[in-house]
Formats: C-alpha cells, structure tokens, sequence
C-alpha cells in the first residue's frame, strides 16, 4: 500500500512554511491526512527544513503507530492525531512558533476580530485555550495538548475557526489540504502583527461589527461564497 501522495503533500507544505517566514530553526511541522485508510504523515522531529526529503516523512496509523519511515516523528504528533481523530473535514494540521501568534498565545488572550482581513478567513475571535495541568503537562503531554484544543472548540466550528492558540506555547492551524493549513497559519500570523499594532494604537480598539465579520466570512466561505474563480 503506498503512502507517497500524502508523503509528498506533507513534504511540500511542510517545505512552504520557512518560505513563509512562520518558522525559526526547526521549530514547527506539517501533517497530511489520508482519513479514508485513517493514517497521516507528519515531519521528521528536528530535520531541518533544507534537508528534508519525501522519503524522511513518517506515516502513522490513527492508533499512533508508525507504519512507515525510519525517522522518528514530530514530537507534536500526538497533538496532530488528537485533532485529526475529533475534527471531522481536516487533512493537514500546521503547528508554529509563528512570533505574533505565540505573542497572544503568551499573553493568553484571545485575537480579537478587529478588521476584515481576520474576517475572511476566522469566523470569530481566534480562542487561546486554558492553561494546562502539572497532571497533563507530566503525562502524555503532546496528547493532552491536543485534547485542551478539542475542549476549547466545545461549540466552535473547526471549520470556521480554523486555528487555536495553546496558551503559554504557539498556534495550531489546520485545512482541507496541506497547502491551505499552511495558508491558514500564514493568515493567522498576519492578522496576530495587525492586531498587536491596532491594540498598540488605540488598546480599546473595539471588535469589527458582526455584520461585517458575516458578510466578508460568507462571501469566501460556504454555498454563498463569490470571492475568486470557480473551480
């Protein structure tokens, strides 16, 4: 049974995100999903990005087995796997340092919605979860990580909100592709250097009114969507 597809996918986004300038060293990683045959490939732990290779992607099974490669897996695994297991309609989970992101995660603060360029791509504020246990932190950490995301988005749409911020750590983003989690993590990181600078202006910026967030969300998003080309 071949893997090569999602090994390419995964090899290509995970390619993309130094060119993005969202990663530092080798901070940060990319999984891609096959969630039919239920198994993702994910970045080797601590390659650097220059050196990577199709062939050092790591396929793990839903259980968290490695069923193919030869390089241990991203230590962020576990985290990947949680979210591919409870967030039904995502293939590819990006996890970064990305530095505004993390700044809001630090300050544990959720990021606001101040302008339309959040607007078009979170459907709401970006959440930033609670601060985790000694019991999770000392456990099955990386795991634990992944279910402190899943609590959080209790009555949130994965899929309209497509990023989580863990507190005191760094953002999470995922999509339907590799390609577009990587974009999703590039505009997260984007609209976190917006909003420190609106805040830095004016720290009682009040949030975008929800007729505009629906109105520029709906228009990109769903069976109303107009923005770009067809197909």
């Amino acid at each position: 049974m071949s893997y090569q597809s999602i090994k390419e996918e995964c090899l290509a986004a995970n390619l993309a995100l130094p060119r993005t300038g969202l990663v530092d060293l080798t901070f940060g990683n990319v999984s891609v999903a096959d969630p039919e045959r239920r198994v993702f490939a994910i970045k080797p732990s601590g390659v650097a990005y220059d050196a990577l290779t199709v062939d050092d992607m790591v396929v793990l099974d839903y259980d968290g087995n490695v069923i193919e490669g030869t390089l241990r897996p991203s230590s962020d695994a576990p985290t990947h796997r949680c979210l591919f297991l409870h967030f039904a309609g995502i293939r590819s989970v990006v996890h970064t340092h990305s530095r505004s992101a993390v700044a809001f995660a630090q300050a544990a603060l959720d990021l606001p919605v101040l302008g339309t360029t959040h607007c078009d791509y979170f459907n709401g504020p970006v959440p930033v979860t609670r601060t985790m246990t000694p019991e999770e932190v000392g456990g099955a950490y990386e795991w634990e990580t992944g279910k402190v995301i899943v609590e959080r988005f209790a009555g949130i749409d994965p899929m309209d909100v497509p990023a989580v911020l863990v507190r005191n750590h760094g953002p999470f983003a995922w999509g339907a592709s590799g390609a577009k989690a990587v974009e999703n993590a590039l505009a997260l990181e984007i609209v976190a250097d917006m909003a420190i600078k609106a805040l830095s202006l004016n720290p009682a910026a009040p949030a975008a009114p929800g007729h505009l967030l629906e109105k520029h969300f709906s228009r990109k998003h769903g069976a109303g969507a107009y923005y770009g080309q067809a197909g």
